[in-house]
Order: C-alpha cells, then sequence, then structure tokens
C-alpha cells in the first residue's frame, strides 16, 4: 500500500489520517514537531476505531494498526518514498500555507500530487509562482472529515488534469465522494451553494418572516429530507423543470441578493454570539444542550451516511 502523507496537526488532520487508517491505507503525519504529529496520529486511530475499520484492519488490534502509520516533524522530513498522495491542513492562514506549499515545492517528488484542504483561499493564490504549480490542487473536506464523504478536488489555473483525476480516484477507493471542480472559483462548489442558502435563510430571520428553529425545520423536513436521497439537480429531472421554472418567474425576483452579513447577524457577531463555543448565538446554549445536541448530530450524520449507502 502506497503512503497517504498528512501536513498539519489539528482537528482536520486527525479527520482526514482516521478516513484513511479505516480503509487500511497507512498514513504518515508530519507537524511542527514530531510530538504533536504523535498527538494527532492518537486521535486518529481513535476516530477511525469509532467509524469502524474497512478490510484486513478488522481483524487486527490498536498497536499492530498504529505501528502502520508513520509521524514526524515536516522540517526535515525525507522519506518520501512510496508515496501517493499528500494533502496540507494547516491553519486558515493564507502566508502560513504559502510556505508551506513552496517547502513542499522543494522536497516532494514531482510525479506526487500534493493538495491543501483550505475552504476559503484559491489554490491558484497559493501555489503561485511555483514550479510545480502543474500538480497542485485543492482537495476540500467537510467537518467531520472521518465521516461526510464529500472531498472537492479543485484545479488551479495551472492544475494539470491528470493530477487531479489521480486525487479524484485515490479517493473513490477509500470510499469517499470526490467531486471535480474545474475552476478555481470563490467557495469552490458545495460552499457556493451553501451560502446560497445561507443568504437567504439569514434574511428571513433578520425580516422577522421566520425564526431560526422555522427555517431549520422549514430545510430539514422538505428538500433537506429529499436531498438525503437524491441532490436537487436529479431531484427535478424527477418533479419536472416546467414546474421549478413557473415557480422560479416568481420567486428569484423577491430573493436576497445582499452582498454583506444581514443586519442582526452582524450585531451578533460584534456582542460575540458565535454559537455553541460562545455560549450563544441566536440562542443560549446551556453545556448539557450542547452536549445532546452534538450527540444528536454525530447519530444522525451515521444514519445519513447509511442512507447515502443505498442503493
Amino acid at each position: 500500500m502506497k503512503n497517504v502523507v498528512v501536513i498539519g496537526t489539528g482537528i482536520m488532520a486527525s479527520g482526514i489520517a482516521a478516513g484513511f487508517i479505516a480503509q487500511s491505507t497507512p498514513v504518515i503525519i508530519l507537524g511542527r514537531t514530531k510530538e504533536k504529529a504523535d498527538v494527532c496520529l492518537d486521535k486518529a486511530l481513535s476516530l477511525a476505531n469509532k467509524i469502524g475499520y474497512a478490510g484486513s484492519n478488522t481483524k487486527l488490534d490498536q498497536a499492530s494498526i498504529k505501528s502502520q502509520q508513520k509521524t514526524g516533524a515536516m522540517d526535515g522530513w525525507q522519506d518520501w518514498a512510496n508515496t501517493q498522495w499528500v494533502i496540507e491542513t494547516v491553519s486558515e492562514d493564507l502566508d502560513l500555507k504559502k510556505k508551506v506549499f513552496e517547502h513542499l515545492d522543494q522536497v516532494v517528488p514531482s510525479h506526487i500530487p500534493i493538495g491543501s484542504n483550505s475552504s476559503s483561499f484559491p489554490i491558484s493564490k497559493m501555489a503561485e509562482g511555483l514550479k510545480t504549480a502543474n500538480r497542485m490542487m485543492g482537495a476540500h473536506y467537510f467537518m467531520p472529515a472521518e465521516v461526510v464523504p464529500l472531498v472537492e478536488i479543485v484545479m488551479g489555473q495551472k492544475t494539470e488534469l491528470k493530477y487531479a483525476q489521480e486525487a479524484y480516484s485515490l479517493y473513490k477507493s477509500v470510499n469517499k465522494k470526490p467531486v471535480l471542480v474545474k475552476k478555481d472559483i470563490p467557495g469552490f462548489l458545495a460552499n457556493r451553494i451553501q451560502h446560497a442558502l445561507m443568504r437567504e435563510a439569514l434574511y428571513l430571520v433578520d425580516q422577522g418572516i421566520a425564526s431560526p428553529e422555522d427555517v431549520d425545520d422549514a430545510v430539514r423536513y422538505s428538500f433537506g429530507f429529499r436531498y438525503a436521497a437524491v441532490g436537487p439537480m436529479t431531484q427535478k429531472e424527477l418533479s419536472g423543470w416546467d414546474t421549478m421554472a413557473s415557480a422560479a418567474k416568481e420567486i428569484y425576483p423577491s430573493l436576497s441578493n445582499m452582498t454583506t452579513l444581514a443586519p442582526k447577524l452582524a450585531q451578533m457577531m460584534s456582542e460575540g454570539k458565535t454559537g455553541v463555543k460562545a455560549g450563544e448565538g441566536f440562542k443560549k446554549w446551556t453545556p448539557e444542550e450542547i452536549a445532546q445536541v452534538s450527540e444528536s448530530y454525530s447519530r444522525r450524520l451515521k444514519a445519513a451516511f447509511d442512507v447515502l449507502n443505498i442503493e
């Protein structure tokens, strides 16, 4: 089995590593120090155990599985033999990511594709000026990375299709659902659709048309419910584009086209009400409520994953 190298030691790194480990793909985790990488590996193993192992690993104990992985400090690492994919997961800091890419550009053999898990920065900007920008691309996961199937493979201005297709095939082989984004645009694919929905949802709350709770229910128990079965394009193929087109004539002109945050959200943010991590967002959260909702969220994600795998 060829190795996958994960650069970084945070939450996303452990989740990404767990997904590969659970599918019997050996992982190398590189951080600022080997100690940080070791801690990340332990978290990854715990997550992999939680989601379950596939293939031969089902018969191995944790010690045996751990022995198949490697960790180290990024600076000075030279063991790139038998590597098939490198993915960067460091903090969302453009200067930091560019420095990491510059380093990888010098040390990773030129036939190995390199990805970035950045959720906001264009891959073209991160790879700018690098001699091997042709094999660099976005590889955007969604939290929790070990559970959510989607990985967006985003081609930069200079990314060669063959390298993007290599990454695409790799993720297919480890039971992920890759999508190929052929142009490096803000928000890539899924986040553009998600933010379009969020803009309208926040507008409806801001205008007093619906409560946050009713917005949640409207999405979860209508089209969101259907989207666990098929995506929006297929759903409209089934229901008929003529019906959608007729409704669009009435609805489109009234949709929000705000280019800034909704006023209520901006005010809330200025008061430090950023959601669960602050103990308050649109509502106050007790520790008990946080634990209950987090557990429920995890169980529902697992159920949704099972639904998506029904043929």
